[in-house]
Order: C-alpha cells, then structure tokens, then sequence
C-alpha cells in the first residue's frame, strides 16, 4: 500500500496530462498490488465447492468404513466368540457311531409290535439316556389313574417357572386353568409350566407326585428309569428305550392319554385372552398315519425324542426314538420305519 502512495505523490508533480497518464499507470499498479492481496487473504478462509464435496464424501466414507455395531459412534465394537452346540449324552457316549440298516439319525431306536411283542427293530435300546418331555407321559399317567377332579382350578405360580433351562411359557403367573385344561397342553404341546403345576398341586405336595412316578417306573418293572420331576426340563429325568416301550404300552391302555396327546391342537381362555395351542408332533396332522398315543422331547442333553403308538400294515407297534439329529430327523426316522414295515413282508427283515 505505501509503494501506492509514493507513486501517486511523483505523478501529482507533473503537468495535468501527465499527471492523467501518470494516474493511469499508478490505477493500473495500484489495482495490481491489491488483487493479488485480497485474493491470497479470501483463500485462506474459503474453498472451493468441488473440494468441499470431495472432503465431505472422504469424511463420509471413512466414517462408514468404520461405522460400528450398535447404537452411538463412539461405541466399542465387540465380538462374539462362536459358541458350538452343546452335545447330548448320546453324541458324548459315541452312540451315533453305530450303524443301522435304515440309516437313522437316532442314536438309540426301538420298534416292537404291540401284540406279539417281537422286536423289529433295535440300535442302543439298552442305553439310559436322559429323555426330556418324555416325562409328561409319566406325569400324565400318575394323574390319570389318581382320579382326581378334572374341573379343579389351579393357579400357575412362581413355583412354576423354570429355573433349570429358562424356558418361556404363555402361561403367565397368576394364570387360573382347569387340571383337565393343565393335563392337555402338558401331553399335547410339552407345555411346561401345566406339567409342573399338576405336580405341585398334587395331594401331598411335588415331592409326594415325583415318588409317585418312581414307585410306577419300579411297578412297569422300568428298572433303568429315574425321575426327579415332572416337566423333563431336568436332565436327571433318565430312562432307555426298552423301559419306554412299557410306559407307552401301559399310557396307551388309557383312553385320556390317547386323546390328550393325539390332539391336533387345543385353546384356553385366560382372562380376556385366548390361547392357541398345537400338537407338538405333526404326524398326528397326517392322513398317512394312524397315531394311537405320542409324545415329543426335548433338551440339549437329551437330543431330540419321539414315542409313539402306532398302526402300520395292520400291526400295532410301539416305536421309540432318542437322541435324534436334527429338528425333523425324530419324524423322518419315523417315517422310514413305517415304510420299511409296509413293505417287510417282501424285504429281508432287520436284525
């Protein structure tokens, strides 16, 4: 700015067209001296539009990249470990490993006919095995032959609820049904809080039912069978197929039980709710199969389980299955049993 004004003193000196000339020059000098100064000052604040797309979308794209999981930047993102699937007591016994000719997927399997008593079919029928919700058939027998009022009202309780696995229930506390109402989820669709509840609300008290269901496994002379309550969601509730075998056979001599446990599905008023139920078991649902008496189980350590009573080719059997592989393998094992019958009058039979 001073250089400015030293030009401008020298031009004023001069004659007046001079002094025009000379003014021109200086504008021109003057305009060059501070564009160049004003223009550096503005870049320093500002940029241009297209550098502020490109930072902005650079600033976008790391913080993507490195987004984490969960709610807030500034969380620490934080791995799971990979939990693999607990084992049954079978997987653990190495019963898999043993092969059959109907390729199962049960680790222990047992088919008798009902009348005769042959057995047709047997892999691991001795082991003892925890048998999850198998338990209810006992539980169910025990309150059956105990004659009690059906049309009583018992009261779901905190008693009720399972502390062994954490399993849920639409059967809130507080919930009031019938022991018949109770007696039908339990056999129908496992539920585990009605089977618990019929214990407990037993005369005597749980302790008394659960000696009840031991005093009737030594009476069926199920001498490998143990119970230590009523639902199955105890691992410690333990039996094998052979001993199994005797407790459909006695169950299914009981019209109750036939009924309750090949019921298709079942609902339950409670308050101002209506609760929709189904068989645990949807072979009961086909046309192909004629199920005289079922129930399913399961926990980890049981595996997947199946017993039934059953007309194939005009016998009645008895078919047990424990320890199972899979969500549906119990039914497809099933399934290959049946069709292996209805065609055992031409195959080779299976020792």
């Amino acid at each position: 700015m001073s250089t400015a004004v030293t030009w401008f003193a020298l031009c004023y000196r001069g004659n007046y067209m001079n002094q025009l000339a000379r003014l021109a020059v200086l504008f021109s000098v003057f305009m060059a001296l501070l564009v160049p100064a004003s223009y550096a000052a503005t870049s320093k604040t500002s940029k241009s539009p297209v550098t502020k797309v490109a930072k902005k979308t650079a600033v976008n794209q790391r913080v993507k990249s490195k987004r984490p999981v969960g709610i807030g930047s500034r969380k620490k993102v934080v791995y799971a470990p990979s939990v693999a699937p607990k084992q049954s007591y079978g997987e653990i016994a190495g019963l898999h490993q043993k092969s059959d000719a109907l390729d199962l997927k049960s680790s222990v399997a047992y088919v008798i006919d009902q009348d005769t008593r042959e057995v047709l079919l047997r892999k691991n029928d001795l082991a003892v095995l925890p048998i999850a919700s198998l338990t209810k058939l006992m539980t169910g027998l025990i309150i059956n032959e105990a004659n009690l009022p059906m049309d009583e009202m018992i009261t779901i309780t905190q008693d009720d609820v399972d502390t062994e696995k954490g399993s849920s229930s639409r059967l809130r506390v507080g919930t009031v049904l019938s022991r018949g109402e109770l007696m039908h989820l339990a056999l129908m669709s496992s539920e585990n809080r009605a089977a618990h509840a019929l214990g407990r609300s037993f005369p005597g008290g749980l302790d008394v039912f659960v000696a009840r269901m031991n005093g009737k496994a030594r009476e069926l002379q199920m001498n490998d069978t143990r119970y230590v309550e009523p639902t199955g969601l105890s691992s410690k509730n333990q039996s094998s197929a052979q001993d199994l075998a005797k407790l459909v056979n006695v169950a299914h001599s009981e019209a109750t039980l036939r009924e309750l446990s090949t019921s298709p599905n079942y609902e339950v008023s409670v308050g101002d709710r209506t609760l929709q139920y189904r068989n645990t078991n949807r072979l009961v649902n086909n046309p192909h199969w004629n199920i005289g008496l079922q129930k399913t189980g399961y926990i980890s350590e049981a595996g997947r389980c199946l017993v039934m009573q059953t007309k194939v080719a005009g016998r009645n059997l008895i078919m047990v299955f424990l320890d199972s592989a899979g969500k549906l393998s119990r039914l497809g094992d099933a399934e290959r049993v049946r069709n292996w019958v209805e065609t055992l009058a031409v195959a080779p039979k299976l020792r």
